[in-house]
Formats: C-alpha cells, structure tokens, sequence
C-alpha cells in the first residue's frame, strides 16, 4: 500500500505543471491516536512521528500536529482543542468507538477532511476515509498456516478482549481450521497483555500435557507464552503464531527461530498509510475517499526483512 501511495503521489506530482506550487499550498492535519500504553500503540505513535518527518519533507506547506491521549475523554478534549487551531483534515485512531463518535463528528461538521483508522466509529457516515487492518484474515491466515503446518494436532487460543475486534479474528481462525483434524483444547482471554498471557499460559501448561502449538492474536501476548513455555521446560510444542508485526517476532523469523516460523501482520504502520492517503488528497488530485482495509500479509523468513523497524518500540 504504501509503495502504491508513493507511486501515485509521484506520477501525480510529475503530471501537473503547477506542481511545486501545489506542494507549497498550506494544509493543517491533525493526527489524534492513544498514548503508547502497550506495545502496538507505542508503535503507532513511532510510525505516526516518522510519517509526518517524511510528509512535512515532500511538501512544504503542509503543518502536522500529533497528538497522544492516555484515553477516550482526554481523546475527546484533544479534538476539540485541535479544531480551535483551524485545522483541514483529521487522521484519528479512536481509543474506543462510542466514546468517540460524537466528538469527531462536531469536527466533521467544521469542514474538516475526516481520515479514521482500525476503529471503526458507530457513525461510519461521518468519515471520509478509513483506513484498517484485516482483523478477519488475521485469524484465517493464522489458522491456514497452522492446519497446513501440523496436518493434525492439539493447539491452544489465547484471545484479546471480548471485543469485536477479538471476535473477528476469533471467527477468522474457526472457519479456516473448521473440518481439519486441528483441535482446539482452549481458549481464555489474555487481554492483549504479555502478563495476562503468561498467566493463561501456565494454566494451559499445567492443564494439558501435549500441546502440539498456540495461536494468541497479539505479539505481545507471544511474548508471554514464550516466557511461559521456557520456564515450564515444555518441548511438546512445536511453535507459536502471533500477529502484528512486532519487530522482536519479525527479528525471530527473519532468523529462523523455529518457535516463531510466521507472523501475521497488522501493522501500527496503518497510520503512516492514512496520514500518506489524507495528503494525497489535499496535493496529488488523487480521489482517496473510501475504505482501505490492508492485508494480514503472512511474514515468512523470506519476506521478514521487508517489515523489520529495528527503531520503532514495538
């Protein structure tokens, strides 16, 4: 996606007479996502940084202003505040959709250009743009890689939240294992929490005395299993599946460990793909209105290299 955007943010730039004139036109984006308070988040602030470093370059008369809140009412105060400082277009990664809704609409409703990421809001009319991962295909490309990797066996699930997003990828994941010979001991929540997943972990250790693999739907949560399983001296398993992109897990198949072959992305990077689409918008006449939703591309030992971040926190 993001080589996309560039291309065509260059084909567009090199096709307009005027174009030096164009990058010079003054356009204010807001850019209001959650604070770092776990391991994805603080990733999406880092690629948030990196992408308005890089966008302010390319166009000179564009001003971005980022900015973090540690939850949904400081979010909402934060978007008030912003649209006092005459700004023409938002890019928002909502820390909850209901909370959320109302306070981006008022800003919509100023005139504002209104990019929204991952969190889908109970209004979709609202948004000019969205921008998100596949939480569906996270599950499903997550359960084609295991049932195609054992052929037959006992796994375990470590889930988010009870939310949607958790039941999404939870369903993902069914339907691609549903008539094989995979079968699924159990599945508590680990909150998306290295902590809680290490606890869910013990539990299932203690439990079951042949676990052939897990799946946990959050790179941080794989953090914990792994610590989980080493303290534990288990070698029945044979690997674990996460997802989104850690650098720690791409480093880990980049390198062939054996107990973390794949990941599956959804990338804190999203952000720099909607901050990149919003510019387009104002700069490269290239129509971005619309849904936008990335692959769960698999990352493999042959494709690591290409979503290692070795600087970001995450």
């Amino acid at each position: 996606m993001r080589k996309l955007v560039l291309g065509l943010a260059a084909a567009a730039l090199l096709a307009a007479g005027g174009a030096a004139g164009a990058q010079e036109k003054s356009v204010t984006m807001a850019v209001s996502i959650p604070a770092a308070d776990h391991g994805w988040t603080g990733g999406v602030v880092f690629h948030a940084e990196r992408a308005k470093k890089i966008l302010e370059e390319r166009y000179p008369g564009l001003k971005i202003i980022v900015k973090t809140s540690p939850d949904g009412a400081s979010q909402a105060n934060a978007l008030e505040d912003l649209t006092t400082q005459g700004i023409d277009a938002l890019v928002t990664l909502p820390h909850n959709s209901d909370e959320l809704t109302d306070p981006i609409r008022q800003v919509k409703d100023k005139g504002v250009f209104v990019t929204v990421v991952d969190r889908a809001l109970s209004d979709p009319t609202i948004q000019d743009l969205y921008v998100a991962g596949n939480n569906p295909e996270l599950g499903r490309v997550a359960g084609e890689y295991i049932k195609e990797k054992l052929g037959s066996g006992d796994v375990v699930v470590i889930r988010g939240l009870p939310i949607v997003i958790d039941e999404e990828r939870q369903k993902g994941f069914d339907e691609a294992i549903a008539g094989s010979n995979i079968k699924v001991l159990d599945r508590q929540f680990g909150n998306w929490s290295r902590d809680d997943a290490f606890k869910v972990m013990q539990d299932y250790l203690s439990k079951y005395p042949k676990i052939d693999a897990v799946w946990c739907q959050d790179d941080d949560m794989a953090v914990g299993v792994l610590e989980a399983i080493k303290q534990a001296n288990r070698t029945d398993i044979k690997f674990v599946v996460g997802g989104a992109g850690m650098k720690d897990m791409i480093k880990r198949v980049a390198d062939g460990d054996t107990m973390i072959p794949v990941d599956v992305l959804y990338p804190p990077a999203m952000i720099a793909t909607a901050m990149e689409l919003t510019a387009s918008n104002f700069y490269d006449h290239i129509p971005t209105r619309g849904r936008y939703i990335l692959d769960a591309t698999l990352v493999t030992k042959d494709n690591a290299a290409e979503f290692y971040f070795p600087d970001s926190p995450f």
